[in-house]
Formats: C-alpha cells, sequence, structure tokens
C-alpha cells in the first residue's frame, strides 16, 4: 500500500471509486504504521529512513538504541534540544539513553512539574534503587497527570505494596484492571492483598479471576484452595488440590490443607448423622400421631428430612472426592501424616480393616532411630499407636475375633519398652492406660474361633 502510493498506475479515475468502500489513513500515518511493522520483523535500518522523513524523532531515538547506537540518539536528541530546548519529551528520550535522572528533573523543570513521563520515569528509578516510599509518591503523581494508563497503576500498587501501604496497593491494582481486565497479574495481587487482610469472600473472587488468565500457576491455584476452604466451598478447594497435584506431578502436596478438609468433613458427617437421627425420631412420633388423629393421606416427608438427605448427598460426593486425592497422594507419597488422613478417610467410610492398615503405615513411618530421640515425634508416633490400637478394639467388638487385640497388646508392650526414657510423659501414660484396657478386654472377651 505505501509503495502504491507513487505509482502512476493505475490511475486516479480507476482508484478514486475505492475511496468510499475502505477508510483510507493520511499517507504519513500509513508509512509510520508501515515503519513501525518494519521495527516488530527487526528491519530497523529501513525502518529509520521512514521515521527520518517523517521527523518522528522519537522512533528514531527508539530505534537507534535498539541497534546499540547510543551515541547516535544522544547526538541526534542534542541536536534537537538545540532547536527546542524547551521540549520535555527530548529530555525525557535523553534521560532514557543516558539513564541519568537529571535529565527528567529539567523534564519537570521545563513542562511545569506537568510531565507525566517525566514523573513515571523518576518513580521507575526511586523503585530500582530501593527507594519504594518515594517511589509510590511520584507514581500518584504521574497517574493524578494521565490516569488511563494501566502499567502505571500496576506500578503504583507494587511500589505501595513494597512500601507497606496496603490500601494504597489495593487501590492501584484495583485501578489497573478497571482499565485492563485481563490483567491476571493485578487479579492475583488483588487476591493475595485481600487474604493479607482477612477478607476471604473478595480474595475468593479476585483469585477466580486471575484464574481465568493464569491457569498455569500452580502456586495461584495453591493459594485459591485455601481461600476457597475460609468461605466454605469445599468442592472448589479439592479441585484446587487435585489441580495443583497434576500440574506438580504429586510432589506439591499441602498437607495442612488436607488436614484442614478432613476435619472439616468429618464435623459435618457427625452434625449430618445426630440431626438425621433427631428428624427420624420425630418423623416416628408425627406418623403415630397422624396413624391414631388423622386420615393416612394427610402424612408426608418433611422438609427437614429432604433437606438432610440433600447435605448427606453433597457430603458423600465430597467424601468421594476427597477419597480420589488422598489415594492418588499415598500411591507417590509416603509421609507418615498423608496415611493419618488416608486412615480417617477410610473411619468415616466405614472401612476398618483398610483403615487399621493405613495406620499401621503410620507408625512404621514414624519408627526409626531418631523416634527414641526426639520429644515431639514420639508424640506423633504416640497418637497413631492409640488410634491404631483403638480401631484393632473396634474391629474385635464387631467381629468377636480376639486377635486384633493380641495384635494391640504386642504393639503397646513392645512400645512402652522401648520409651522408657519418655515415662514422664502423659503420652506415655496414654499408651500405658490403653495396654491395660486391651488387656482387661482380652481377659473377659469371647474365645476367638
Amino acid at each position: 500500500m505505501v509503495e502504491g502510493i507513487s505509482n502512476s498506475s493505475p490511475g486516479v479515475t480507476q482508484r478514486i471509486p475505492f475511496c468510499y468502500v475502505i477508510y483510507v489513513p493520511t499517507i504519513p500515518a500509513l508509512r509510520k504504521e508501515f515503519a513501525e511493522l518494519l521495527v516488530s520483523c527487526g528491519l530497523i535500518g529501513e525502518a529509520i529512513k521512514i521515521f527520518e522523513d517523517l521527523e518522528l524523532w522519537d522512533n528514531l531515538i527508539y530505534c537507534n538504541c535498539l541497534l546499540g547506537k547510543k551515541a547516535a540518539a544522544v547526538e541526534l536528541i542534542k541536536a534537537r534540544l538545540s532547536e527546542k530546548p524547551n521540549d520535555p519529551r527530548l529530555w525525557c528520550s535523553l534521560g532514557d539513553v543516558t539513564n541519568n535522572d537529571a535529565c527528567y528533573e529539567k523534564a519537570l523543570e521545563v513542562s511545569n512539574d506537568k510531565s507525566a513521563r517525566a514523573k513515571r520515569s523518576l518513580a521507575r528509578s526511586a523503585y530500582n534503587r530501593g527507594e519504594y516510599e518515594t517511589s509510590k509518591i511520584l507514581w500518584e503523581a504521574a497517574m493524578a497527570l494521565n490516569s488511563l494508563y494501566p502499567d502505571g497503576w500496576f506500578a503504583l500498587g507494587a511500589a505501595a505494596l513494597k512500601a507497606r501501604d496496603v490500601e494504597k496497593a489495593l487501590d492501584g491494582f484495583t485501578r489497573a484492571v478497571q482499565l485492563d481486565p485481563d490483567n491476571g497479574e493485578a487479579w492475583n495481587n488483588i487476591a493475595c492483598l485481600h487474604m493479607i487482610k482477612k477478607k476471604s469472600k473478595e480474595a475468593f473472587i479476585a483469585f477466580k479471576e486471575a484464574l481465568k488468565f493464569k491457569r498455569n500457576s500452580w502456586q495461584l491455584w495453591e493459594n485459591y484452595s485455601h481461600v476457597a476452604l475460609d468461605v466454605g466451598n469445599i468442592g472448589q478447594a479439592l479441585e484446587a488440590v487435585q489441580t495443583v497435584l497434576n500440574m506438580t506431578n504429586n510432589k506439591r502436596i499441602d498437607t495442612e490443607l488436607l488436614e484442614r478438609i478432613v476435619l472439616d468433613l468429618e464435623g459435618r458427617t457427625s452434625i449430618i448423622e445426630s440431626e438425621s437421627c433427631r428428624t427420624t425420631h420425630n418423623l416416628n412420633r408425627t406418623n403415630n400421631t397422624c396413624a391414631k388423629d388423622l386420615p393416612v393421606e394427610s402424612v408426608h416427608v418433611s422438609s427437614p428430612e429432604e433437606s438432610i438427605m440433600g447435605r448427606s448427598r453433597e457430603n458423600e460426593h465430597l467424601m468421594e472426592f476427597l477419597g480420589k486425592i488422598l489415594q492418588q497422594v499415598v500411591r507417590s507419597e509416603s509421609s507418615a501424616d498423608m496415611w493419618g488422613l488416608y486412615a480417617r478417610w477410610l473411619k468415616c467410610k466405614g472401612d476398618l480393616t483398610m483403615c487399621s492398615e493405613a495406620l499401621l503405615k503410620q507408625v512404621r513411618s514414624y519408627q526409626g532411630s531418631d523416634l527414641w530421640k526426639d520429644r515431639d515425634r514420639f508424640k506423633r508416633f504416640s497418637y497413631a499407636s492409640l488410634e491404631l490400637c483403638k480401631v484393632y478394639t473396634e474391629i474385635s467388638s464387631s467381629s468377636g475375633s480376639r486377635r486384633e487385640l493380641f495384635a494391640a497388646e504386642m504393639h503397646l508392650k513392645n512400645v512402652l519398652k522401648q520409651a522408657e526414657g519418655f515415662a514422664d510423659m502423659e503420652e506415655f501414660r496414654d499408651l500405658q492406660a490403653c495396654l491395660d484396657e486391651v488387656k482387661t478386654k482380652l481377659q473377659s472377651g469371647p474365645v476367638a474361633t
């Protein structure tokens, strides 16, 4: 198109009807766009000729800098300054090339403190020197002159965050996403700031926006999982945990978060079971009354029961989802804490045999030469041992077998024998009490067939 401007063929009579068909910019604007296209393709030399012909000095200076010809760029700027000494853009360009803050200050002087570009450049220099408070003030002044600059609001938020001004940082990042809603990094920073302020609902919404543009960041998914759990959305938290596991090949495991989820679901299960028992009892009483005093047609299922059934189904679905994640983890991660969580999940599901196997693996994970020297490790070991023996006792009570009781007795005796150095600890006394209870059950229990 640019080359065709000066061609004599086709003639004007053939060209002129097409001027009503499409929008054609002015010739200088078209040539400038062509030169910028050349720069993007790496044809800097060709672009320089066009910029020089159009007297687009900023673009010409930029091209010289790209070619590494800083001396030529400085010479060009000084030549222009000799003609226009009060042009703040030229002073800013000289500051960019020489990396000299004095040039930006001169630009502010000749512009009567109205050069937004100079203030932005000074703000960046202050940030790079670690003067975050100064950078924040300069960014505020720059954005007051030109507020329609998304990168500037983001930079203001970053400087304010470094200066520990959370409110100003939040305002900066919020203004950035108002101008550029696709800025995933800004959404992420907004979410993190809301987390700092303990505003989980706002953080949850911001993280959802950030994940639209940064779905490949496992750190973002991990933060999202914590906030989702804080707002009570266990399903979203589990989905985020599974995404993190898949993205990191099961290497990034947040045990504390999984423990919170297990604890939450255990509590929900307990509440639903107790409410279900109360509702069933009340329903039976109502049915008995209805059977005596009212026609059969008037008896119907109460809405509280429907509500409990709905919550029960939801809880069941979440438990299944959690189970898939825990199974995925224990197949690749054999830490004691994960075996403990897996055992708790199996117990909620009612599978006591598999639960005892998981607890046994947890106990074995704690064992080692360091166990009998580390009091904290012994605490965790003794807790796992007690849980294992409780499950053994439950299995024995339900099946009538004494084999599990003998296994519990043998385990407790071995532990107490080796843990004599911890005799002053409460955990040691708990193990002793558990052993006495197991012995009592063995003496009074049925004979195994």
